[in-house]
């Protein structure tokens, strides 16, 4: 009796071992109800199979994640899957040996994986030169303008296609006791989305990708210099108000009622609907009509999920049954309805039209559209090594420009020779 309870108790205990799920963890930078809805699609995966138990930790800021991942990785004590944000996409792919393409992984595992599937807006941002994706694209966003209805209708005036058309109408908005518009982060708005609204080049390396070493920003350019030029003038005149680098400084006079228009990222919308207490819509962010073959699509905010090297094959599968669990059309679905994330493949964006989602909520599809607008040379992203500081450097510029310290073609000069030491410095770094 006691031989045959030990050999049942040894049985199960070798069963249990066989079928134990391979453990796998995800940090990321994301808080409130975004962390929420991360915790809730972790638990779907984790729900819909046994093989794999998925994880998912907050690092705090994107950041903090970006720094916890890369020193994690230096102690042998990686994460398998890392949240890394747009600014922070070349540093950790330029970290050499420290994650595994996601296409690579994601075949290597079997399972299926096709470019051609994705946004077209959404499939270059974190790909190599060659269209390989390093990172799978995750919460992925436009950066669109959002329209206070009534203002428009008490103005009697028609949303902007072009910046010639704000130039018309902000007067208008103005007279009706509106500030016509604000914008928030201008180094993703007005210079890197500037750069793929008006087909300009950003860098030098075909923006970056190609090499690392000689890379060179672009940003004292006449076009660029004279965004600026406008939106300072639009200052001065009431027609634009800059509230410094904070990003709900400056969306705070829309929500408030107090500012017709507002240029923000489409994953605002979910938080929109809440704090906003009036009619709103949103249209494609404005391109310039004087500046030839401007109107192409912007590239994408937000981050992308990053595979790190190091593991155990299990694990390795588990990752990449994740990345394919992540990009079905359901799960992106649920995603893009509860965060305002665009889903980033065109079969979710299919199923939220046919569920009839945009003709509830036709703002929701406005940063899709825009990144699926017609490309052009200069509109699949950047690759620029410590872009986090060459932002802040840009953010400190800024304020210098709209409080009349320095001229935009300065500021502008001041940025490219400090984004350049930069550049140097970061490809002395990566070897």
């Amino acid at each position: 009796m006691f031989k045959t309870a030990t050999a049942a108790i040894a049985l199960a205990m070798t069963a249990s071992t066989a079928f134990a799920a391979t453990d796998i963890t995800w940090w990321h930078g994301m808080g409130g109800r975004n962390g929420e809805v991360i915790n809730e699609i972790s638990q779907q995966f984790n729900d819909a199979q046994d093989q794999c138990k998925l994880t998912p930790i907050s690092k705090g800021t994107y950041e903090e994640a970006l720094s916890s991942g890369i020193a994690a990785f230096r102690s042998g004590e990686q994460p398998n899957i890392l949240q890394v944000f747009d600014a922070g996409a070349a540093t950790i792919i330029a970290a050499k040996g420290a994650t595994i393409p996601a296409e690579d992984l994601i075949k290597g595992a079997g399972e299926k994986f096709s470019r051609e599937d994705f946004i077209a807006g959404v499939r270059n941002f974190y790909a190599d030169s060659d269209g390989k994706f390093i990172g799978m694209p995750f919460n992925s966003s436009a950066p669109i303008m959002y329209l206070n209805t009534e203002a428009f209708e008490k103005a009697g005036v028609e949303p902007p296609k072009t910046w010639e058309d704000f130039e018309a109408i902000a007067p208008k908005l103005k007279a009706a006791g509106y500030l016509p518009m604000t914008a928030s982060q201008l180094t993703w708005m007005m210079v890197e989305n500037f750069k793929s609204r008006n087909n300009q080049q950003f860098a030098t390396n075909n923006n970056g990708y190609d090499a690392i070493k000689g890379t060179e920003i672009i940003v004292n350019d006449p076009n660029q210099v004279m965004m600026f030029e406008k939106l300072k003038e639009w200052a001065d005149e009431g027609y634009y108000g800059f509230y410094g680098a904070g990003w709900s400084d400056n969306l705070k006079p829309f929500e408030e009622g107090k500012a017709a228009m507002w240029i923000g990222s489409s994953g605002s919308f979910g938080g929109l609907q809440k704090s906003a207490q009036f009619p709103f819509g949103a249209v494609f962010m404005p391109y310039w009509g004087s500046i030839e073959g401007a109107g192409t699509q912007s590239f994408i905010g937000g981050a992308a999920l990053f595979a790190m090297a190091g593991k155990p094959k299990a694990e390795n599968d588990c990752t990449a049954k994740f990345f394919t669990f992540l990009t079905a059309p359901e799960t992106q679905v649920y995603w893009h309805k509860n965060t305002g994330y665009v889903p980033v493949t065109e079969a979710a964006y299919e199923l939220a039209k046919s569920q009839g989602y945009y003709k509830e909520k036709p703002a929701a599809e406005v940063g899709i559209q825009q990144l699926m607008l017609p490309g052009g040379e200069w509109t699949k992203g950047y690759r620029m090594g410590f872009y986090p500081q060459i932002r802040s450097v840009m953010e400190r510029e800024f304020n210098r420009i709209f409080s009349g310290e320095v001229s935009v073609k300065d500021a502008f000069d001041t940025i490219e020779t400090e984004g350049n030491a930069l550049l140097a410095r970061f490809a002395k770094t990566a070897g």
